[in-house]
């Protein structure tokens, strides 16, 4: 595990930024982010997609589910889903073609569905510490990642 102390959006953005720096694209990693509500989890999305080089808005799909989003180059892919509003008896709309695609994938809440989740992931956990200060936990659970930890 590897504990990291922001003190701001940017920085918190920019420990986003490093880990898919970090992630080889071909690898189609997941990284599921588990914290409490305004937490940063989206400010950390921003940082990976800014890392892929997509220059969109990056914001929270809590009400759409997931949202796609491509690279300025068309190369790289990412799907961001927020899964705070389902629960164990929702149906997955099909969420897995999303979570097992060729991409890059963030989830959000990813707890809230279990058996969604795939068995290879990188898992961000998120503490609040203050208005701005978050403790964050980068831990590997994939083969893709095994030196991760060390490099951040």
């Amino acid at each position: 595990m590897s504990l990291h102390v922001t003190s701001n959006q940017q920085e918190t953005e920019n420990l986003g930024f490093l880990l898919a720096s970090l992630l080889n694209y071909q690898d189609f990693p997941v990284v599921i982010l588990d914290g409490p509500l305004a937490a940063g989890k989206t400010t950390f999305t921003k940082g990976i997609a800014r890392a892929l080089g997509i220059i969109k808005n990056i914001n929270s799909p809590s009400y759409t589910l997931m949202k796609s989003y491509d690279s300025e180059d068309k190369k790289k892919q990412l799907y961001h889903l927020d899964l705070y509003r389902m629960n164990e008896n929702n149906q997955d709309y099909d969420l897995e073609e999303y979570i097992n695609a060729e991409s890059f994938t963030v989830i959000e809440w990813p707890f809230q569905v279990p058996h969604l989740l795939p068995d290879k992931f990188v898992k961000v956990t998120f503490n609040v510490i203050s208005e701005f200060v978050r403790e964050i936990n980068i831990s590997c659970h994939a083969p893709y990642c095994v030196n991760l930890e060390q490099k951040l």
